[in-house]
């Protein structure tokens, strides 16, 4: 392996066991793309081994500290295996089994669903070694059908790789749709189109707690996908609910998932439409929820877009607010992972002053547990959300 020494005073992260070394702290040696190297402090102390990528700012991602050796293999049955209690239990058949940096393993994501594992690979050193990934996950994952790539990630062109479509590395070939389960309700998952790998699986406990609101509630599911949220509140009993989404497509998968469960009584709606104009459209006509959800795109991809974001963060969820009735809740989320949790309650706040309203926290919302994070990796921390009630 290529030498990698870092400059003086910069190897202080790396003994934190933080996984990134950017550009700048790297004071001597290269190598290719995705290739392993060793990794020393200035003074000669080995500090670990890492990938290597030359096109991007982090020019190295660390796999292995201190005198540790690098198993893919070891490291990707450890990730699978702290996962075991998913594999017997009976609420899912849908889960993450590779959760990137905080699993050892940068750049490689890996959701499951129903025996069909789905990786991005969005580092160098992932795509370098996606071959080995994969045949570990076919010897490791429980039933595994296949292990399949989607390569269409924006994040690949940080380091330099091409963003290219779905293909199969391993086993079969998947059907069209994927029938996953989650709690009562089913649905359709389309691996190769749908937005992330594509299920939203980061929102599983939220979608739990937001349903226990929903009993004989009238709910909005803003930007609904193919309509978790809102299936949750139909099945607990929700009075109305009104899905809207800007994207045809995901309305009527949202349709299929819906005729996958019992009717329960609930009057479902589909709205294709920009949120933002539809909430102001029900600000104009006078129109009240009892359950409002907020569940967004990633405003901000960078620190430099948070100012930007964290108004339209503010402006829509100000008009959510004013469209709740006495003691409805809000369920509002932010996956900018440039977005602290703090500064998110900040922007909650300034709304609700703006509102004229007093809102209550019930429940704080983070990505599920089969996404956890590493402590020395706070930028996992992507997700956070927050069930809040008006008083």
């Amino acid at each position: 392996m290529e030498r990698i020494v870092l400059a003086k005073g910069r190897d202080w992260s790396v003994h934190n066991r933080h996984p990134w070394v950017f550009g700048g702290a790297v004071a001597e040696g290269s190598a290719g793309p995705g290739e392993s190297v060793e990794v020393f402090s200035s003074s000669g102390e080995r500090l670990g081994v890492g990938w290597y990528s030359p096109k991007s700012e982090i020019r190295v991602r660390m796999v292995a500290f201190g005198a540790d050796e690098v198993s893919i293999p070891a490291l990707v049955s450890a990730s699978v295996g702290r996962r075991a209690d998913f594999f017997v239990n009976s609420y899912t058949n849908a889960v993450r089994l590779v959760n990137a940096e905080s699993d050892g393993l940068p750049g490689v994501v890996v959701d499951c669903y129903d025996g069909y594992a789905v990786c991005q690979f969005t580092s160098a050193g992932a795509e370098a070694n996606k071959r080995e990934i994969a045949d570990a996950l076919m010897k490791y994952v429980p039933m595994c059908r296949a292990v399949c790539e989607r390569s269409d990630v924006r994040e690949r062109t940080k380091e330099g790789l091409e963003c290219g479509g779905f293909s199969v590395l391993a086993g079969e070939e998947p059907p069209e749709f994927v029938e996953i389960f989650e709690g009562g309700c089913k649905f359709l998952v389309d691996v190769r189109n749908g937005h992330k790998t594509g299920f939203y699986l980061d929102q599983r406990d939220a979608r739990a707690i937001v349903g226990a609101v929903c009993n004989g509630a009238e709910v909005l599911n803003a930007f609904s996908y193919t309509g978790g949220f809102g299936l949750f509140a139909r099945a607990a009993g929700a009075a109305k609910v009104t899905q809207v989404d800007i994207s045809s497509e995901a309305l009527a998968l949202a349709k299929r998932n819906e005729a996958l469960g019992h009717s329960c009584g609930t009057e479902m709606e589909y709205v294709e439409a920009d949120v933002f104009e539809y909430l102001r459209k029900c600000r104009d006509s006078g129109r009240k929820f009892d359950v409002i959800v907020l569940d967004p795109p990633k405003f901000a991809s960078s620190h430099r877009a948070l100012e930007r974001a964290a108004r339209g963060y503010k402006d829509i969820n100000l008009l959510a607010m004013k469209l709740l009735r006495a003691n409805g809740c809000l369920a509002t989320f932010s996956c900018s992972g440039a977005m602290s949790r703090e500064f998110f309650f900040k922007v909650l706040s300034q709304a609700a002053a703006d509102a004229g309203r007093g809102f209550q926290v019930v429940s704080t919302m983070r990505q599920a547990a089969d996404h956890p994070v590493a402590l020395s990796f706070p930028e996992g921390f992507y997700l956070k959300g927050a069930l809040i009630r008006a008083i």
